[in-house]
């Protein structure tokens, strides 16, 4: 068989627009919501019976913004680059994604979710119910996950949870951003919070007692003290916007005549 055709039979919907903004796993992404539109006239109105009474569903999915895989990757939680086979990596021979979920619930032709780690507009393959006594195996082994702690964290463990503050000065541009309809709080603390050590992925950077953290078209910068993640300010990119889908231009010369111009 030299080739097969899938065809999607839904859209996901929810907030992360880059890939850069996306969690690396659903558990990191506990609380996000987002919803799977499936496709109407198919007959997928029966297809969905049923499906109320599970808690999770696996949704398969479709990595379609990665032109490429590569054979040996650099997951976020390793130093060391690790065979793609061995990693949930996006940059895959079939670019395949799997997703655990929690179903919300269902209305008509859409599946209301959350600890969603999705981009928008990603095509969605395939639904199955998640069956805790098969798909959940507690005492498998996690390879390299296993492996000594890097920057005193093992990569096996989901922690730990730095705690993350907000600045009044950053509180203050957060508090105008969301009036505008903008929320960045949740994915800045959402990627801290896992640590803030500089990583390729992460987009982190550090500039010697400073670090500075890419949010969209936005740049958080904090400082770290202990095991707490302090945000101090928020900047615009603004010249980034113009170049990014979904970012505002108009709002980013606002934010800029607000907060830095001023300063």
């Amino acid at each position: 068989m030299d080739s097969i055709t899938l065809t999607p039979i839904g859209i996901f919907h929810g907030g992360y627009v880059g890939k850069s903004e996306a969690p690396r796993q659903p558990r990191a992404a506990e609380g996000v919501e987002g919803r799977i539109e499936l496709t109407p006239g198919r007959g997928f109105e029966d297809a969905l019976s049923d499906l109320e009474g599970w808690d999770y569903i696996w949704a398969i999915f479709l990595f379609d913004r990665n032109a490429s895989w590569h054979p040996k990757v650099l997951p976020p939680r390793s130093a060391t680059k690790r065979g793609v086979f061995a990693t949930r990596s996006p940059h895959r021979p079939n670019p395949l994604g799997l997703s655990a979920m929690r179903l919300r619930g269902i209305e008509g032709l859409t599946l209301h979710v959350s600890d969603v780690d999705l981009l928008d507009g990603t095509p969605v393959l395939d639904i199955k119910p998640y069956v805790a006594w098969t798909d959940a195996i507690p005492d498998a082994r996690s390879g390299w996950l296993e492996a000594e702690p890097v920057d005193g964290e093992r990569p096996g463990d989901p922690g730990p949870r730095w705690q993350v503050a907000f600045g009044e000065h950053a509180e203050a541009q957060l508090s105008w951003l969301e009036g505008r309809g903008v929320a960045l709080r949740g994915r800045i603390v959402t990627a801290l919070e896992a640590g803030p050590h500089p990583h390729a992925y992460r987009r982190i950077k550090r500039f010697g007692q400073d670090y500075r953290l890419g949010v969209g078209a936005f740049r958080a910068w904090f400082r770290v003290e202990g095991e707490s993640v302090h945000v101090v300010r928020l900047e615009s990119g603004e010249k980034a916007a113009r170049s990014r889908s979904g970012e505002d231009p108009e709002l980013h010369m606002a934010f800029r005549v607000m907060f830095e111009r001023s300063t």
